[in-house]
């Protein structure tokens, strides 16, 4: 994980980056190596309650998103590891559509203007991206099999993730792990109510339509 966050960074310097800021978004958030960030990352560790939770802190003033490590939607079928911000929702969707975390937070980065970039993470998790928006960079470093992963060689995906970014940024949000103006619809197959987690995300406007 750290070495692909890495290359992101020096990736985004490259790309005329001056400032970044990671935020790890794994578990407990608490698992890069903090030491081995280029001296131009600041790193959020830990979970704040930040509304904006895996892009927390980010506003209006950065130009750009890059997330890092991002998995299959839940109940997509094509990762291990897929799921929707919890192991507890089999499904969630948005306006009708089955929703991803790089979809919550790709709206979450819209509502302060703020594009989405670079994703890298899995196969089926870049499919759907190229769908969504095929301006949006990917890389996919693996690929679900069953209950297995096919994954490229560690040198080749940092290499890839280093290499794929656009040019020039100046601020960064990297996260590990335009505005929305149609109506947010949403629901889940579970009973837990989700609308503490999805509500951060939705202007206020539509809120009351929900």
């Amino acid at each position: 994980m750290t070495a692909e966050v890495v290359a992101a960074c020096e990736g985004a310097l490259e790309a005329g980056a001056t400032e970044i800021w990671v935020k790890d978004a794994h578990d407990s958030a608490r698992n890069i190596i903090a030491s081995k960030l280029p001296q131009a990352a600041k790193l959020i560790r830990g979970w704040s309650g930040h509304p904006f939770i895996m892009v927390q802190e980010l506003n209006e003033t950065f130009q750009a998103v890059c997330l890092i490590g991002y998995h299959s939607r839940g109940g997509a079928g094509s990762s291990p590891l897929a799921h929707t911000m919890t192991g507890n929702i089999t499904r969630m969707f948005i306006n009708e559509k089955p929703t991803s975390e790089f979809l919550i937070h790709t709206y979450a980065a819209a509502s302060v203007k703020v594009p989405v970039v670079f994703v890298s993470g899995d196969q089926g998790l870049c499919t759907e991206i190229v769908g969504f928006n095929p301006h949006i960079g990917t890389v996919a470093v693996k690929e679900g099999v069953g209950n297995s992963t096919v994954s490229i060689h560690p040198e080749l995906a940092t290499a890839r993730i280093r290499e794929a970014w656009p040019k020039p940024f100046k601020a960064i949000c990297l996260c590990v792990r335009s505005a929305c103006r149609r109506t947010f619809r949403w629901r889940s197959n579970t009973a837990a109510p989700m609308m503490p987690i999805i509500s951060p995300f939705i202007p206020e406007r539509f809120r009351k339509m929900m």
